[in-house]
């Protein structure tokens, strides 16, 4: 019976590699020149740290980081904006999570709108994995086809197709 995994996963050498770039380039910047800037990326809690003088350049800073993300291959859903930045002394800082697996309320929108699509196919719910399995593989790729235009705010990867 083929199968195949529906995940949200970051790779975190692709993903250092983003942050890596970004720093360089604000750092090359001439409107950065002399400015407090710190991209700060810490790996165990896929969570970005952002320093700078203002709102406007932190705002910049994100969108650097979302550009050259995507240069690199990750998708800007990768990124939790929704943290408003706050002032702390002079700079002000914002925390950008980052999505690494789906959250179990996510997976069953997934499930519900698969179910909802009228496809034959099985979806079960494995940790933060999605499993969808059917009879034929053309039924499983349609629901590859039907996924991408769901609006989740996931970035959504089909691994391990298995026939």
């Amino acid at each position: 019976m083929p199968s195949f995994d529906l995940v949200s996963k970051v790779d975190l050498q692709t993903l250092d590699n983003a942050v890596n770039t970004v720093a360089k380039e604000i750092k090359n910047r001439f409107d950065f020149k002399g400015s407090h800037v710190v991209i700060d990326l810490n790996k165990k809690e896929f969570k970005l740290n952002l320093e700078a003088d203002s709102e406007m350049k932190l705002q910049q800073i994100t969108d650097v980081l979302i550009s050259r993300s995507m240069k690199q291959g990750l998708a800007a859903e990768v990124y939790d904006l929704s943290k408003e930045p706050f002032q702390s002394g002079k700079v002000m800082k914002k925390e950008v999570l980052v999505r690494n697996g789906i959250k179990q309320e996510d997976a069953k929108k997934i499930v519900k709108l698969i179910k909802d699509s009228g496809l034959r196919v099985q979806a079960s719910i494995m940790d933060d994995i999605i499993r969808i399995s059917g009879k034929k593989i053309d039924d499983l790729q349609q629901v590859i086809q039907a996924s991408k235009g769901w609006d989740l705010g996931l970035a959504l990867q089909y691994v391990n197709m298995k026939d």
